[in-house]
């Protein structure tokens, strides 16, 4: 999605601490067809980020390495008829322990995430998915974490809750501590006229609760007054998130897309994702990404794998 054509210092450290695992892990690449989505899982092996398995139309993905010139001869391919039965294996790889991630290929994303939810008992947990897109915006001093613009329409505050809990969860995941959690509306008053306003209220007191743990809550906020302590202080907000918000929880798909697309284009951010809140981490990426991006997705995904293996079973969700 990014147009940045500056590379990201920010992005490349992520790429780095992934690197070097041994042996590596392997990720399930779903219908690999295109050169973009071939392209982005050879150059993750090359630089040691994961082993792909191609799961795709085996004729159709021979023909476009060739075209690219990228020899397969050592990589595995497991043949599939088509996108749906792509997207179903990619699972099965996983659910028999063969692959630790999946990654997108040349498939609609709702292919993708129908067979994570529905393949023979999927790769749910106790948790909704949720998109995280990682924003490394120009002048800013705080990467941005934009959630959930990708896979959930219009949320809940359960579904709300746990969009959040899945960010919170990733902000730690890359070792960058307990995450300030904007929850955003239009304003910054509890107002009945704004639903997504109640919602805020509402996920600020769960995690007074201990209901969601890790971050720092506040909302409603607006995005201003999220972003910059100029607004929050004209405004006369007080708050240890106000102005310095690193996780920006959006009403919904709508408002985080657009969201993420005008940093991305207006902004000339550098723009990595993750679907979060599977059993393993799932990589979405677009053919607009950046090639660092696009690894960055990769190695983000990696990072949390590591966390949630790392974590006490009784603590993965």
């Amino acid at each position: 999605m990014s147009t940045s054509v500056k590379s990201s210092p920010r992005f490349e450290a992520f790429i780095q601490q992934a690197q070097g695992s041994s042996p590596l892990p392997v990720c399930a690449v779903a219908h690999p067809c295109d050169d973009t989505s071939l392209e982005a899982a050879m150059a993750a092996r090359e630089r040691g980020l994961f082993e792909p398995v191609l799961v795709g139309p085996s004729r159709r993905i021979l023909r476009v390495a060739e075209s690219c010139q990228i020899d397969l001869s050592d990589v595995r391919v497991v043949d599939t008829p088509h996108s749906h039965a792509s997207a179903d294996q990619a699972v099965a790889e996983v659910q028999q322990g063969r692959a630790s991630l999946l990654m997108k290929g040349s498939l609609h994303t709702d292919e993708l995430l129908h067979a994570v939810v529905a393949y023979q008992g999927g790769l749910r947990t106790d948790r909704k998915f949720s998109h995280v897109y990682l924003m490394d915006v120009p002048g800013h001093e705080d990467l941005l974490f934009i959630t959930d613009a990708a896979i959930n329409i219009e949320p809940n505050l359960a579904c709300k809750a746990d969009i959040v809990r899945n960010a919170i969860e990733l902000h730690h995941a890359l070792g960058l501590g307990e995450p300030r959690v904007a929850i955003l509306s239009a304003v910054e008053q509890v107002t009945a006229k704004l639903p997504s306003t109640i919602d805020a209220a509402a996920l600020c007191k769960m995690a007074d609760r201990g209901q969601i743990a890790g971050g720092i809550l506040d909302g409603p906020l607006a995005l201003d007054n999220a972003i910059s302590v100029d607004a929050a202080r004209m405004k006369g907000i007080v708050s240890p998130v106000a102005g310095r918000a690193q996780v920006l929880m959006v009403p919904d798909l709508e408002a985080g897309n657009m969201l993420a697309k005008n940093l991305s284009f207006l902004a000339q951010a550098a723009a990595a994702g993750v679907v979060v809140g599977a059993r393993v981490p799932i990589i979405l990426t677009s053919r607009a990404d950046t090639l660092q991006a696009r690894l960055t997705s990769c190695a983000v995904a990696i990072l949390l794998s590591r966390y949630l293996e790392s974590l006490p079973p009784k603590e993965m969700a």
